[in-house]
């Protein structure tokens, strides 16, 4: 019996889209501090598969994981969630 693979899903904001069809999406996150007990701000660079170019730096993305599309990028734009002003 094979097992279903569950795609991760993560809310970003694009901050470059210098590329064709790549994007450079960026995650923050917070983590607890062992010690201090205090939430720090992590952040995470993704390189995002933009089929049609559709999104500008600014936006908030939707990305998905998915299978290697080269070096860099595992991860697809599933949806825009807000465009930027």
């Amino acid at each position: 019996m094979k097992k279903k693979l569950i795609k991760r899903q993560i809310i970003g904001t694009v901050v470059s889209d210098k590329m064709d069809k790549t994007v450079i999406v960026m995650v923050e996150r917070l983590v607890k501090h062992k010690f201090y007990k205090k939430y720090i701000r992590r952040r995470s660079k993704f390189a995002v598969h933009d089929e049609n170019n559709a999104c500008r730096a600014g936006d908030k993305v939707l990305i998905t994981q998915s299978k290697p599309l080269s070096k860099t990028k595992r991860w697809r734009i599933s949806d825009v969630v807000e465009k930027a002003v």
